[in-house]
């Protein structure tokens, strides 16, 4: 937040154990309560409907009552009175995604949560929720990075509906994030011609993507996040970007 960033991303599932639902984002708001900044300045969006299993893998659960019950208890995590982007982690095969998406109306027209948002979602979710949701619909949040581009279809969707697109794990996830270079060089060469990082390279051309692109990296060091910040002032040139793919 010192240096400048104004969107942190999080989520009630993102604990160590099923036993202490909403850890980051108690962890969050207690990081903003320290902060010498204006914390109106930082919008914090946090997600549910992804949930962990005592066992500690991960389930979904998309029933519009469940939905409100966890946007409650994420309000009571991060200490607010409303939550500023609230989004809906996974879809859940078990409920119409329509019904999921109702659950998001009424929290926003209840004034529980400022905005709304979709993550994991296809194309016609998108639209679906575009067409339940209208403007309170601002993001669309979905893997991305050189590794899985699968999601081209959803970027452009989300700028043909002027959604923000927020790529999860866009250096490719946990303990891949060196492996840029492996898989693509021209990520480790211009790093090196720039006299920067193959990350914030990376950041860079996802950047360059869209206009609605805004990735979301994650660190576990100071030094890392703080790279990934420089990326926002890298411009990467015609020639570059055609290297990079």
């Amino acid at each position: 937040m010192d240096a400048g960033v104004t969107l942190i991303d999080t989520a009630d599932a993102y604990t160590p154990s099923s036993d202490d639902v909403g850890h980051n984002e108690r962890l969050v708001a207690r990081a903003l309560s320290l902060w010498s900044g204006d914390a109106g300045t930082v919008l914090v969006a946090t997600k549910g409907g992804h949930t962990r299993t005592p066992d500690g893998g991960w389930a979904v659960n998309g029933d519009p009552a469940y939905l409100k019950q966890a946007c409650d208890r994420s309000l009571k995590a991060l200490g607010v009175d409303s939550i500023g982007l609230y989004q809906h982690h996974r879809p859940d095969p078990r409920v119409p995604y329509e019904e999921t998406m109702g659950a998001l109306k009424d929290l926003h027209d209840a004034g529980k949560i400022q905005m709304a948002g979709i993550s994991n979602a296809g194309p016609e979710q998108i639209r679906l929720a575009h067409d339940i949701l209208g403007e309170r619909l601002v993001s669309v949040q979905n893997e991305y990075s050189p590794r899985f581009r699968s999601s081209e279809p959803e970027i452009d969707v989300c700028a043909e509906l002027g959604l923000a697109f927020l790529p999860w794990s866009p250096l490719g996830g946990i303990s891949r994030t060196g492996e840029l270079g492996q898989r693509n060089a021209a990520f480790t060469e211009i790093a090196e011609a720039r006299g920067v990082s193959p990350q914030q390279v990376c950041l860079a051309w996802e950047l360059a993507r869209s206009p609605v692109v805004i990735p979301i990296p994650g660190a576990s060091r100071p030094e890392t996040i703080l790279d990934s910040i420089g990326a926002a002032a890298l411009k990467l040139s015609e020639e570059e970007l055609a290297r990079l793919g």
